[in-house]
């Protein structure tokens, strides 16, 4: 079954149920959403979701409800594809409370040029429609977890 994916609207995800794709509105992330096929709870994003354009980056930056960790990477990069495993470890401890997206600088210049990306692996921590905190290059997921609790503080 694949994992959620985004649309203009939300979030969609598999109900691992019955397999209907739900969607969760950038602005209720984090709320309970049931399948409306067999009434299964839906749960919160637990993994990396790919950014496909910057028309849904910037609806998801803009109205997500909860706070996003951000991975500029590219896929000949090294160190990126050394992040992703502990970014998923990231996205399933924190679901329900941030949602862990990826942004792939090659597909998506346009938003790494007005994100101001300059060397990969980045990741941003983005809340209330702006960033609040950056951090450059490789690290395991006990690093990025001090980075998000700390950028966390910032924002709040």
């Amino acid at each position: 079954m694949a994992g959620p994916s985004l649309d203009d609207k939300g979030v969609i995800a598999p109900c691992s149920k019955c397999g209907q794709k739900v969607r969760s509105s950038f602005a209720r992330l984090g709320e309970t959403v049931r399948c409306p096929r067999c009434k299964a709870d839906i749960a919160p994003p637990s993994e990396p979701i790919d950014v496909p354009t910057a028309a849904l980056f910037d609806a998801l930056v803009s109205s997500s409800s909860l706070p996003l960790v951000v991975d500029y990477w590219a896929p000949w990069c090294g160190p990126c594809r050394m992040v992703a495993p502990e970014l998923k470890k990231i996205a399933a401890a924190h679901k329900g409370r941030l949602i862990v997206v990826k942004v792939n600088t090659e597909a998506l210049p346009d938003v790494a040029a007005r994100q101001r990306i300059q060397s990969i692996p980045t990741m941003a921590l983005m809340s209330g429609g702006r960033e609040v905190a950056r951090t450059v290059g490789a690290r395991p997921a006990a690093a990025i977890q001090a980075f998000i609790d700390q950028a966390i503080g910032q924002a709040r």
